[in-house]
């Protein structure tokens, strides 16, 4: 392998994943001048057409960072847009048929992204990070699993447990981008719902222990926290799309009392 690469002219550090097609990551960032460059360190020992760094509302040394670097699609948005919008904007970057999606905070190696650019590269259109045997029994689970298993068994998904488009890493494919549009994105359950409605290959092959690793804030800790109102409330918005598109209006309404005693009487 080094013989190779140094005869073609790559780097000799590469992670050799036979891919039959074009592949790309997407890196959003805000403030990560610490880890940003380990990141990009890290997904230039794959085999990838583009890198998209997406950076939104930085106020560190980031942008300087991403400037100095060979071979990075650079999207700057001064103002704070999110993870998720920042993956529904790096989408469009790029015509790559496998997309890996990775936060620029997490410093993963490349022998633990690549299973996931492998996965779609054999079939997938969805490859989620699967974490279920990382997680807590369901008594002592936190209000963010729950409502992504509940979303799953509502998409008819069981299988997938609390996996979701809204853990990193994860990657997608062209067909999967071109059939649910880049901007739903921006709503990672929803985009999920979008997937499995149109009969797509949702799979979650391999496991990335982000849960230990996942940066703390005080926006992502305790009970009750903002991202995690955040993700619950997508969650939410997913579960209306999909019980909207499948007809289902009239059961999403409240029952009276005599109604619950009614069909609890029936049986």
């Amino acid at each position: 392998m080094q013989g190779y690469v140094h005869a073609a002219g790559y780097p000799v550090d590469i992670v050799p994943v036979p891919l039959h097609h074009s592949a790309a990551a997407v890196v959003c960032a805000c403030n990560e001048e610490r880890t940003l460059g380990k990141v990009m360190a890290q997904l230039k020992r794959l085999p990838l057409k583009d890198i998209i760094v997406v950076l939104n509302g930085t106020t560190d040394d980031s942008l300087n960072l991403v400037l100095a670097e060979s071979g990075i699609t650079l999207v700057y948005e001064p103002d704070r847009a999110g993870h998720d919008v920042g993956r529904a904007l790096g989408a469009k970057m790029t015509e790559a048929e496998a997309i890996l999606f990775v936060d620029g905070d997490m410093v993963l190696p490349a022998e633990q992204l690549a299973p996931f650019l492998y996965a779609v590269d054999r079939g997938s259109d969805v490859a989620l990070n699967n974490l279920s045997s990382l997680l807590p029994p369901f008594a002592r689970q936190d209000e963010v699993s729950r409502i992504k298993a509940y979303l799953n068994r509502t998409l008819g998904r069981p299988d997938l447990e609390s996996n979701s488009l809204t853990a990193v890493p994860h990657a997608l494919s062209r067909k999967m981008i071109q059939t649910v549009k880049p901007e739903s994105l921006a709503v990672p359950p929803k985009a999920q719902a979008m997937a499995i409605r149109h009969g797509l290959n949702v799979t979650a092959p391999c496991q990335v222990d982000v849960i230990r690793s996942n940066r703390l804030r005080t926006t992502n800790t305790g009970s009750g926290n903002e991202v995690a109102g955040l993700i619950i409330g997508d969650h939410l918005e997913a579960i209306a799309t999909w019980m909207a598109g499948a007809g289902h209006e009239a059961d999403s309404r409240t029952l009276s009392r005599t109604e619950v005693a009614y069909r609890r009487n029936a049986r």
